[in-house]
Parts: C-alpha cells; structure tokens; sequence
C-alpha cells in the first residue's frame, strides 16, 4: 500500500489484539472496540478486499461514522470564516465535508492489507470531558506511524473531532486549503469547491 493511501486510511485501522481491560477510560474502549469490529469484517469481505467502494462506504457508515463528530471536525477545518457562515453555508458545508471524508476513506479501505495497530499508554485517564488516543501503525517492512485520536464528550457520549497522523492534525491539514477557497469565492466558493471533489472522489 502506498503512503498516500495508508495515511488516509489509518483513522481506521486500530487493531484491538488484546481484550478490552476495565481499567481502560471509555474513549479508549470506544476506539479499540469500534475499530476492531471494523477490521473483523475487513478480513472477512472479499469484495471490500476487491475494491467494492460501495460496501466499503456502507461499512463506514454503519460502523465508524456514527463515532466522528463531522460538526465539529468541519468547524475547526474551516477555521475562522466559519463565524461568518450562516445556517444554511454551514449545514453545506458539513454535509460535502463528511462525504468527502467518508468517500476518501472508503477508497482507501479496499486497500486494507494487514497493518495492525499497537496501543501507547495515555499520559492520563479522561477526567475531563476531552482526551487523545494515542497508537501506533505496524506497517509490515515499513516504518511506524503514530496516530493519535481527539475525542470529546457531548451528552454522554464520545466521539472523535480529530486526527493527527505522525504528529500532522487531519483538520489543520484542511484548514489551509480551506482558507484558499473562501479567499477566492468567499463561502460559497468553498462549498462549491468541495462538492466539485466530491463528484470526483
């Protein structure tokens, strides 16, 4: 698998080799859980491992969307104009964002070939109501990756707004070329810009 597309994968590939552990906090067992499941079934679908971007999305929607908070992930990518942008911009803008991110992922989970994916120690349990995941890609004959996962709590539960692959913030990765397109169109630029990647993806 080459770079490009293992990075935009790894959001995806946490390997929970090991039974969850009751000492763990609830973000890790969410992460660890979630993620295992997810690979179970890569393993096992031989049209997902045929690149069936179809089930692949399917998979993610059912699986891993539901555990990534896209409202707060768009916010943060978009950065200040999204002070700007009224009900309707930002509903927009969530809406292209996330296909954009599932579509992308979903390309790269047909190219799923057996990394696995060890856990590091948190520097401390989750008291508050924000924690990061820390973990690390095992890329076969390569090099590892970290990959650190941001979560946050809302009304009980907990759901991942970012993540940083080998040190680099998925949604600050964004932000630049987000700024370039409200610079030149405003707003509504940016939206038309993601939904023209998204007819492309």
């Amino acid at each position: 698998m080459n770079r490009k597309c293992m990075i935009w994968l790894l959001p995806f590939l946490v390997l929970a080799a090991q039974p969850v552990l009751a000492a763990e906090s609830a973000p890790e067992s969410l992460v660890k859980t979630v993620t295992e499941e997810v690979l179970n079934i890569l393993r096992k679908d031989k049209d997902i491992q045929a690149g069936n971007r179809q089930r692949a999305m399917a998979l993610i929607e059912a699986k891993v969307a539901p555990h990534f908070d896209f409202a707060r992930m768009t916010s943060l990518a978009v950065g200040r104009p999204w002070q700007q942008a009224d009900a309707d911009q930002r509903k927009a803008l969530i809406g292209e964002f996330r296909t954009l991110l599932v579509r992308t992922y979903a390309n790269s989970l047909t190219a799923y070939r057996n990394q696995t994916v060890s856990f590091k120690p948190s520097p401390a349990k989750a008291t508050g109501d924000e924690v990061t995941v820390r973990s690390e890609i095992n890329n076969p004959g390569g090099q590892g990756v970290s990959l650190d996962y941001s979560l946050a709590r809302s009304d009980g539960a907990w759901k991942v707004f970012d993540v940083a692959v080998a040190n680099v913030s998925l949604v600050t990765n964004y932000r630049s070329t987000f700024a370039s397109e409200v610079g030149k169109g405003g707003v509504d630029g940016l939206i038309k810009s993601l939904q023209e990647k998204n007819r492309r993806t």
